[in-house]
């Protein structure tokens, strides 16, 4: 159902539009410049997962011409699946017909394309927003050999098994995965029933908080992960096909929500909790400060699925090329005009 703002949500998005620049010539001359969207309505997925943010500027998609802006909620959407075991995340309630645009895990939408979900990836987003906790003697990945390691319904499996695939394991034989239905995977690893898992903000900051553990990867730091997006946008086929003025637009505004992100983090940061998508301000703040919002303008988004892809066709996950993928999944040309229109 779409969120209804109260007055401090409203004035905290109508301050964010200004921050924005909205008024400013370059953007206004380009909003004149072209038509209305074709449709009013779009829908976006929802997670607590903080480095969601850019998709929480209702301001900014309604001064893009957007009227009727609805949050889908991924865990309520998971559960209604028969087949919830199966799901590929975004790319799964796309194919649903449940949402028009959201963010994901780089090999969640590889997952999803191999699937031959109707989706199509249209930038990245950021990079950073995950880590891989162990227990002490845990030093490096190679060191998880004979481990458990806790993992959720989500893109974390596949993640973590082509790390671990990359330094020598065998994820099948080497790695004991834990799955419960009623913890996630960090209340396995406070209870000391896992020895590893991949935590996300909010979980990595609640996990630093407890000083349980330590960090054996970092996609801040730590390459290769460090070198690609961890997250990227992606919308229905059918909707970037149907109406690619919405897509630009929609685009556009999530895309001024990331340098938001960078140049407003604390506002940022009281919006996410002022609109539900977590109670802590202070770990929203962290991840914020943390997450590289500023490299979407810079990375190359073709280069981050064309190197999940391979790592995912290695370890046997996914059937079709890499170059197929991209092919049939992606279209650059919307980013590729705003890059132009949005310079720093």
């Amino acid at each position: 159902m779409p969120i209804v703002q109260s007055r401090r949500r409203f004035l905290t998005n109508a301050a964010f539009a200004g921050a924005a620049g909205l008024s400013g010539f370059s953007w206004g001359k380009a909003l004149a410049a072209e038509p209305p969207p074709e449709i009013t309505t779009i829908r976006f997925e929802k997670d607590p997962g903080t480095c969601i943010a850019p998709q929480a500027f209702q301001e900014l998609l309604r001064v893009e011409g957007f009227t009727d802006i609805r949050y889908v909620d991924f865990t309520e959407a998971y559960l209604r699946r028969a087949d919830a075991a199966k799901s590929t995340g975004l790319a799964d309630m796309i194919a649903h017909g449940e949402v028009d645009f959201g963010r994901d895990f780089a090999p969640s939408l590889v997952l999803g394309m191999n699937a031959a979900a109707p989706v199509t990836v249209l930038s990245g987003l950021h990079l950073g927003c995950y880590e891989i906790f162990g227990k002490k003697e845990i030093r490096t990945l190679g060191d998880l050999r004979g481990k458990t390691v806790g993992v959720s319904a989500g893109a974390d499996k596949p993640l973590l098994t082509i790390m671990t695939a990359l330094v020598g394991l065998d994820p099948a034989n080497d790695l004991r995965w834990v799955t419960d239905p009623s913890l996630q995977p960090l209340e396995l690893f406070v209870e000391g029933k896992v020895d590893a898992f991949l935590a996300v903000p909010p979980d990595l900051q609640e996990v630093r908080s407890r000083n349980i553990g330590h960090v054996i990867v970092s996609s801040i730091t730590d390459r290769p992960w460090s070198q690609y997006y961890c997250c990227m946008l992606a919308t229905h086929t059918e909707f970037a096909r149907k109406y690619p003025v919405a897509t630009k637009r929609a685009l556009r505004a999530i895309l001024k929500g990331a340098d938001l992100c960078v140049s407003e983090p604390k506002r940022v940061a009281q919006l996410l909790v002022d609109q539900g998508y977590t109670k802590r301000y202070d770990y929203a703040l962290q991840a914020l400060s943390e997450i590289r919002y500023d490299v979407w303008r810079d990375y190359n988004p073709e280069d981050t699925l064309r190197f999940y892809a391979l790592r995912l066709h290695e370890a046997g996950l996914i059937k079709s090329s890499p170059n197929k993928l991209i092919a049939e999944h992606t279209d650059w040309r919307f980013l590729d005009e705003l890059k132009r229109e949005l310079k720093t």
